[in-house]
């Protein structure tokens, strides 16, 4: 696990100084996600109304979960993005914010804890560098409210 962790600074690195250029993006590595993997939310359910803090349970067809860092076929782990309208590239490292959350552990559950309002959840796997999976395996968007 120590060996890969100058790799991702590395490409995060890359990625940052390197913004625009699709020719640095194209050049990162993309790993192949199986046909008909799916990731979705299995709690919360769409449109439900719940108090703070609650907890989001992460569920995966036709793949395993794997840590950060262990490049494993048909593996990646879980990112939580959180009231993000447009979702980061699929040829970078997902960032590491308040609004994308890395469960590079291979966590399967978090809790959260949200203001009170409307908010959109969705996961997207990412492989052993952070990178989403070709094609893509992510979730549909769903909106939740949280009352006081």
């Amino acid at each position: 696990m120590r060996t890969i962790t100058p790799i991702v600074a590395l490409l995060l690195c890359l990625s940052a100084t390197t913004a625009g250029s699709q020719d640095a993006a194209d050049a990162l590595p993309r790993t192949p996600a199986p046909a008909g993997a799916e990731v979705y939310i299995q709690a919360p359910a769409n449109g439900e109304e719940l108090s703070s803090p609650f907890t989001v349970r992460f569920g995966l067809r036709g793949m395993g979960v794997a840590p950060a860092g262990v490049a494993a076929d048909n593996t990646g782990h879980h990112h939580l993005l959180i009231d993000v309208e447009t979702p980061p590239p699929d040829n970078l490292p997902l960032p590491a914010t308040d609004q994308v959350r890395h469960f590079g552990m291979g966590q399967t559950e978090t809790t959260l804890e949200l203001p009170p309002g409307r908010h959109t959840l969705q996961l997207v796997l990412g492989d052993a560098l952070h990178i989403p999976h070709q094609p893509p395996v992510r979730s549909e968007r769903i909106t939740i409210t949280v009352i006081e």
